[in-house]
């Protein structure tokens, strides 16, 4: 079949498949809760033998968020307190923060940052299988899944760094992947998130998304999937139902091998772990709201950074004006420390947008470029140590000794 028609089939049936599949609420197939299947902690992390605690973060609007601290094999957590600097690590869209350990504690950033001496703090966003609570919403009511990234950056970051300071009296570095630098982005842009944080390192930054050019993101955007999706009544996105199961054999037969899949939903990658796909896959693809869909495709769409687009008449009642505010990244202070990776092959963070983003913040970020790499090769590449976690390391050093020299 020519390629061409391959993914328009491919948009057109995943379209169908989508709206169906989130639907079929009675053969829906699920990764059980944390509840249900043990924490974090005891799956992912003592195992590889890290010393791992589980704590939970409420949001001003009620979500129960679950943060695992992480030390190194040989360290002690309570001895690093005030000793160790923190860092949170912020996943992508439907993704948990179990994303930094799926590969070899060689290999996995979330292990190599403990074994080099950080404070590890891992977040886990509100509607994941790691952070389903809530204080009076159910997750099977409509109104749990009411937000999208605006709230994710705005709630759920909020409190992560309100939580981990008040545990270690020290302002956490951050690094984000994909939607956690949208998260982080959006924040540091706020003047009562930005004193919160020493430094950011982003993976694969994103806050235009108007030259997406990853093959399915952008059919998806063409059929209006999100709209399909809001007027089917659809609030929770799982990609575990029965209709996507079937969905992927249908892609795997069509692309002859399930992990070209990756490659039409994000861009070429070049150095992803195939090995170990098998393993991925028994924890991601986590949920997400179908509100938080349709603000990144408001982004594809529109080319713009900015809160929910709810509608003139709504917008001026929630916003005091007919179109949603946009996040000015010139409000960044300029003395911020940031370092940036991103590939030349990526198909969602594209350079082009990338280079949108320096030109609105008001200094230059240090700049890590790989050239061969995709959007899933920053996460699970089997030298991204080598290629990028190493060079991140170092700017979080050179801040480190920026203020100590300082102090």
């Amino acid at each position: 079949m020519n390629q061409y028609y391959r993914h328009l089939l491919s948009g057109v049936l995943l379209s169908l498949f989508l709206v169906a599949g989130f639907t079929d609420g009675e053969s829906r197939i699920r990764l059980p809760a944390p509840s249900n299947r043990g924490s974090m902690c005891d799956e992912l992390i003592r195992p590889a033998g890290y010393p791992c605690i589980e704590h939970t973060a409420q949001t001003t609007d009620g979500y129960l968020l679950a943060l695992q601290r992480v030390s190194s094999r040989h360290g002690n957590i309570t001895s690093n307190v005030g000793q160790a600097p923190p860092v949170l690590l912020l996943h992508g869209v439907f993704m948990g923060g179990d994303c930094w350990f799926l590969n070899s504690p060689e290999q996995s950033l979330g292990f190599i940052l403990a074994d080099q001496g950080f404070d590890v703090w891992v977040g886990n966003v509100r509607g994941t299988y790691w952070s389903r609570g809530h204080i009076y919403l159910s997750e099977d009511d409509s109104k749990y899944w009411d937000w999208s990234w605006q709230e994710l950056a705005m709630n759920d970051l909020t409190e992560m760094l309100h939580f981990i300071h008040a545990e270690t009296s020290s302002k956490p570095f951050i690094v984000g992947h994909s939607q956690g630098t949208i998260m982080t982005l959006a924040g540091l842009t706020q003047p009562q998130i930005v004193q919160m944080v020493e430094a950011a390192a982003l993976l694969c930054p994103i806050s235009y998304l108007d030259h997406v050019s990853a093959t399915i993101p952008r059919q998806l955007v063409t059929f209006h999937v999100d709209k399909l999706i809001v007027a089917a009544g659809i609030h929770e996105l799982n990609l575990r139902g029965k209709w996507s199961n079937k969905l992927l054999g249908f892609l795997c037969d069509q692309y002859k091998h399930c992990d070209n899949i990756l490659n039409i939903l994000t861009g070429y990658n070049c150095c992803f772990n195939n090995s170990r796909l098998d393993f991925y896959l028994e924890y991601e693809p986590n949920p997400t709201s179908a509100k938080n869909l349709a603000h990144l495709f408001q982004m594809i769409r529109k080319g713009t950074f900015a809160r929910y687009d709810y509608g003139i008449f709504k917008n001026y009642k929630l916003y005091g004006q007919t179109t949603p505010p946009v996040f000015d990244l010139g409000r960044i202070p300029d003395s911020f420390p940031l370092w940036m990776g991103y590939g030349g092959q990526d198909g969602l963070a594209d350079p082009a947008d990338f280079n949108h983003t320096l030109r609105e913040l008001r200094d230059q970020a240090k700049l890590h470029y790989v050239d061969r790499y995709g959007h899933a090769d920053f996460l699970y590449g089997t030298r991204a140590k080598q290629d990028v976690y190493d060079d991140l390391i170092g700017f979080f050093r050179s801040v480190m000794a920026r203020h100590s020299a300082t102090a």
